[in-house]
């Protein structure tokens, strides 16, 4: 799941020793002032919304203030990939299962939303059928069919209009990549992708060429949501997706607002899921991160969409005056950087292993914003949570060497790779993500030891699938470099890893394998262990396969991301969720009026 959530600047190793000292001072917390606009409301204390729901409440009213420094790539519910954009788009559209609204780990369970009930699965694990319940609506009044569902999901097979999204259903639905889509759809029936079946208007039955463990999981994105065939308006959907979910979206500034009002059409007897606590919703879009900042701390806002962290420059007043206002936990990301082998001198392995060993991994971390802001040291590709991790695993020993450059070896492959004194490239990063050029920096300088001259280019972060996520923008720019982030798209070995590492995951827009890694031995790991229908006999296949990415030297992971984020004295209902990667679950959130 692509990310954006940022720190702000690089932060100072005096810096960091102040920020360690405030961490560990009272974890209760407690100390947060109001907010100067936010009424009467207490701050619950630090640490709050961690496994726990902060200042609980089941009132309704007021409005909601979000506020980011990033645009979701769409709001269109089959081109969306931005983590926060999964969470947010649940205020408008539903999915025949979902998560569950718990804090932490009971998130990642899945219950029924549209349907009576999870699927009811057969033919050895290849046929999914699911009932719908009676009252789920579109905020026109009329019913949600199985038909738009299909067609919502139908809309994936449509890269050409609208590329970006995740591409699971497609891999798993249609794997010899028969189906046109819908807007190519020239068969005289009009059944469409024949791997889905509707029946009638209230049953849905999916079959699957052959099984797949984690097909409910894809089935609980924003991609398997429907939409009304007749308010489908192709690539333009995302500036004004029609809603089923309890908001409908009034007004949509690209990079500027959004505002949502009830759906009025909603039943909220038919879902057990979003509590639909505010009357409003609105999302402000701001250019520069400190200012953001400022005005979270003084009350203008409640919550960052983008899900940032605080940064650098409002970090230690913060902890300071409005301790009790913030939580610091685990994501679930990775940071990292990744070597495209289409751009020389990167199509050869001893170039990159150059790279990885040469890196400061320790500056990389306080880059990010040390140990609590920035994350742990991250010596291999697969986070915690995730069956088959091994945090121990230490292929290139970044944490036997202490997290510090070995540039002996760095040398050693240089000369391997037949570029002794160093080479030239460029390293590409998101120009709206100050802690990300601010790794960049520490990763040039630190490639200078060994003569390796990397230049920054920063891109247009609102761009990224189009720039970065464009295998020919890339090699025609000579991106050697790129610096990005990831989080499960569903907590397994096949939802964090196969977007990245899966060779027939290489998209020519919206493309996520940045290095087009395509080894035959990775990909047949994958088949072996999305066939296993044991959790822990796949851990061990994804173990595996993580060990290839690593010997193949394409990812140079820095941390297992942590943040500082900040949640307004007015929230009621906040909770990190596991399901949305160390996210608020926004659905639930409420305010106080």
């Amino acid at each position: 799941m692509t990310t954006h959530r940022t720190s702000k600047r690089r932060l100072a190793a005096g810096t960091a020793v102040v920020l360690a000292a405030l961490l560990t001072t009272t974890a209760c917390g407690g100390n947060g002032k109001d907010d100067e606009k936010g009424g009467a409301a207490k701050a619950p204390g630090f640490n709050a919304g961690i496994g726990k729901v902060s200042n609980a409440s089941d009132k309704k009213g007021g409005t909601l203030k979000f506020v980011g420094t990033q645009d979701a790539d769409s709001w269109d519910p089959q081109r969306g990939y931005y983590g926060f954009m999964w969470d947010f788009a649940r205020y408008y559209t539903r999915q025949l299962v979902s998560f569950k609204a718990e804090p932490g780990g009971a998130s990642t369970e899945l219950v029924p939303d549209l349907a009576t009930a999870n699927a009811e699965i057969s033919d050895g694990g290849k046929t999914y059928k699911y009932t719908l319940k009676d009252d789920v609506t579109w905020e026109d009044g009329t019913p949600v069919t199985s038909q738009d569902i299909k067609y919502g999901i139908e809309r994936t097979w449509a890269q050409d209009v609208i590329s970006g999204g995740p591409v699971y259903l497609m891999q798993v639905l249609d794997p010899k990549s028969e189906y046109k889509g819908p807007y190519k759809d020239k068969a005289a029936d009009k059944l469409g992708l024949k791997a889905i079946e509707t029946p009638d208007a209230k049953t849905i039955v999916f079959k699957l060429p052959k099984p797949n463990g984690d097909f409910e999981q894809m089935l609980a994105m924003p991609a398997a949501s429907p939409v009304k065939q007749q308010k489908d308006t192709a690539a333009k959907y995302g500036l004004k997706p029609f809603s089923n979910g309890p908001y409908k979206i009034d007004s949509y500034a690209p990079n500027k607002s959004m505002t949502l009002s009830r759906n009025t059409n909603w039943k909220p007897a038919s879902d057990t899921i979003r509590k639909a606590l505010p009357d409003k919703i609105t999302v402000t879009f701001m250019a520069n991160a400190d200012d953001m900042d400022k005005r979270l701390l003084k009350g203008d806002f409640d919550v960052d969409i983008n899900a940032t962290g605080i940064g650098q420059a409002a970090r230690t007043t913060a902890l300071r005056d409005h301790k009790g206002n913030l939580d610091n936990g685990q994501t679930g990301f990775i940071r990292y950087a990744v070597f495209p082998q289409t751009v020389k001198p990167f199509d050869n392995i001893e170039c990159r292993k150059a790279v990885i060993y040469a890196a400061d991994k320790k500056s990389l971390q306080t880059a990010r914003g040390g140990p609590q802001a920035g994350g742990d040291v991250a010596p291999n590709m697969l986070p915690a949570g995730i069956k088959g991790s091994d945090p121990t695993y230490d292929p290139y020993e970044v944490l036997k060497n202490d997290s510090k450059p070995n540039l002996e070896k760095a040398k050693a492959a240089l000369k391997a790779c037949g570029q002794p004194n160093g080479f030239k490239t460029t390293i590409a990063v998101r120009n709206n993500k100050p802690v990300e050029v601010a790794t960049a920096v520490s990763l040039q300088n630190a490639l200078k030891q060994v003569g390796i001259d990397a230049q920054v280019d920063q891109f247009d972060g609102a761009q990224t699938s189009g720039i970065i996520g464009s295998p020919k923008v890339v090699k025609d720019k000579g991106y050697g470099i790129i610096i990005m982030g990831w989080g499960a798209d569903f907590p397994t070995g096949q939802g964090f890893s196969q977007p990245l590492v899966d060779g027939r995951f290489i998209l020519q827009s919206g493309n996520n394998n940045f290095s087009e890694l395509n080894d035959p031995a990775v990909n047949k790991l994958f088949d072996q262990a999305i066939a296993e229908t044991d959790p822990a006999k796949a851990g061990e296949i994804y173990k595996q396969m993580n060990q290839k990415v690593s010997e193949a030297a394409v990812y140079l992971p820095f941390v297992y991301d942590k943040t500082i984020t900040w949640r307004s004295s007015r929230l009621t209902n906040a909770y990190t969720a596991d399901a949305y990667n160390g996210r608020y679950d926004y659905a639930s959130l409420g305010v106080v009026k």
